[in-house]
């Protein structure tokens, strides 16, 4: 059965702004964890990861509310700012899905130049790596290695003399291997959850131009 009336109208957009709200707070939660647990201190990943998910829980609080009191204002900027969103979740979720591994090496190598010597030195502890990418062809990467190998603090470097088979392999090459997967994964849940914002925009626009059975029936709604 097709949900026309005002009431299921109502409550779907509610639910939908519900499970908006507890991603928000899962975003949140995460992030927080990760930054508790000192996973990786001072990335500025944590600070991006936190501010998606307050923005996402402030968009789904106003749909909550417009959607409780149907009210025409909220849920129009409602309307406004959840199409933005989609347009740009939809670009980065086809962008995250279609990249290749040369495109993904040059992301590596920009994001690398960013970090702090300290956020390089806890990922290679951790990775257990050394270094972002060591290769002839590329004198920038090679000499990024180079630079960082000296002070690197993982415990593969310690074995490279005293075990002749032991290898240390650059913070690229491991990240590389999961990388491919992660991001398809990242872009088809972006993707899956672009849409539903559509249909958030439809639900919210379809509940605007629908009459309130409880108001008064010479109002203009």
């Amino acid at each position: 059965m097709v949900c026309g009336g005002f009431a299921c109208s109502r409550n779907a957009l509610c639910a939908l702004n519900v499970v908006y709200v507890l991603v928000g707070l899962l975003l949140i939660g995460v992030a927080a964890w990760g930054k508790g647990f000192s996973i990786v201190s001072s990335i500025h990943l944590i600070g991006g990861v936190i501010a998606v998910g307050v923005f996402l829980l402030l968009i789904a609080i106003v749909g909550l509310v417009g959607a409780v009191h149907h009210h025409q204002v909220m849920l129009f900027f409602y309307m406004i700012i959840l199409g933005l969103v989609f347009i740009f979740q939809f670009g980065v979720s086809c962008s995250c899905l279609a990249i290749n591994r040369s495109r993904q090496e040059g992301l590596f190598s920009s994001a690398w130049s960013l970090l702090s010597n300290k956020t390089r030195m806890e990922l290679e502890q951790r990775l257990d790596c050394c270094g972002l990418l060591n290769r002839s062809a590329d004198p920038p990467a090679a000499h990024a290695f180079q630079a960082d190998f000296p002070v690197c603090p993982a415990k593969c470097k310690t074995l490279l003399g005293k075990d002749p088979h032991a290898k240390c392999l650059t913070c690229g090459e491991k990240m590389l291997q999961h990388l491919d997967e992660a991001l398809k994964i990242l872009g088809g849940v972006g993707l899956f959850f672009s849409f539903t914002e559509i249909l958030g925009v439809w639900l919210a626009m379809r509940y605007r131009n629908q009459k309130d059975p409880r108001a008064n029936p010479s109002a203009f709604l």
